[in-house]
């Protein structure tokens, strides 16, 4: 009975924690939320309320007319599309290779992949930019597109997933007369979609939400994209409108917070899947 009643009072302990965590997680999502709805008035109003007093649906019209939001949102959907589509194209190809064909040097070049992954962006800008500049390149989609077009996370990761189907799958296909085309797109592909989606979650993610690199590689509005827009809808007149900045950043957060909702559970299959939990 003592060890049931430790082994429950550790479970309660770990959900509490778990709780606070997540709740010091979600609080700043909860808050921009609470803030793009309120009007301007209750925005420094103390105490601080979470629910306003008067909804202030009108705060995102505001947000969106007051910057060119739509030319935004199009570079952003353009160029995160375009990369998502390259670096999947890229990965199922190279993954297979890595994984399922034999020749000199494989893993040595598959160790040279994993090595670019320890590689900060940070390192590549000042020759990367000064190579666009020398293509004119910048302030182009070549700019925003080029340097993300592969991905060596990806490659490992869709490699690990590819290792787990069973050799006779392959073997039965290749039987059936299939060749490396019709193995990854009918046997690859499809047994691992549960890595692809999660893949695809990360990388739209991390070029959704990428500001750094469009910053550098883009001067005029119409290249710009939603996280650099927003910072120019924040510096675009003498007094900022907390509630009209925040109602842009839920623009910018509403399509990842979507697409990971409906999503999750392919997203937590594809990590079980590629052996690299915990």
């Amino acid at each position: 009975m003592a060890a049931k009643r430790g082994e429950r009072l550790r479970t309660v302990l770990r959900f509490i924690f778990l709780l606070g965590m997540a709740f010091v997680m979600v609080l700043p999502i909860l808050w921009a939320f609470s803030t793009a709805i309120k009007p301007q008035k209750e925005i420094y109003a103390y105490p601080p309320t979470i629910i306003p007093t008067r909804l202030a649906w009108e705060n995102f019209a505001k947000a969106w007319t007051s910057a060119p939001f739509g030319r935004y949102a199009f570079n952003s959907v353009f160029v995160t599309l375009t990369i998502l589509v390259c670096q999947l194209f890229n990965a199922a190809f190279a993954a297979y290779a890595f994984s399922w064909l034999k020749f000199r040097g494989r893993d040595t070049l598959f160790l040279f992949f994993l090595a670019a992954m320890m590689i900060p962006t940070q390192v590549l800008i000042v020759p990367t930019f000064l190579i666009f500049r020398s293509f004119g390149w910048i302030d182009t989609y070549w700019a925003l597109i080029i340097p993300f077009v592969s991905n060596a996370f990806g490659i490992f990761l869709m490699r690990q997933s590819f290792l787990a189907i069973p050799r006779d799958l392959v073997d039965a296909a290749k039987i059936d007369g299939c060749g490396h085309l019709g193995i990854i797109g009918n046997i690859m592909v499809p047994s691992s979609k549960a890595a692809f989606i999660s893949f695809s979650l990360l990388t739209f993610t991390w070029r959704w939400n990428d500001y750094f690199w469009p910053l550098i590689m883009t001067n005029s509005t119409k290249m710009r994209t939603l996280p650099v827009g927003l910072v120019f809808l924040r510096t675009s007149e003498g007094s900022i409108e907390w509630n009209v900045v925040m109602a842009g950043a839920v623009i910018v957060m509403l399509p990842v917070i979507l697409l990971f909702v409906t999503l999750q559970k392919y997203f937590v299959q594809g990590v079980m899947s590629s052996g690299i939990k915990g």
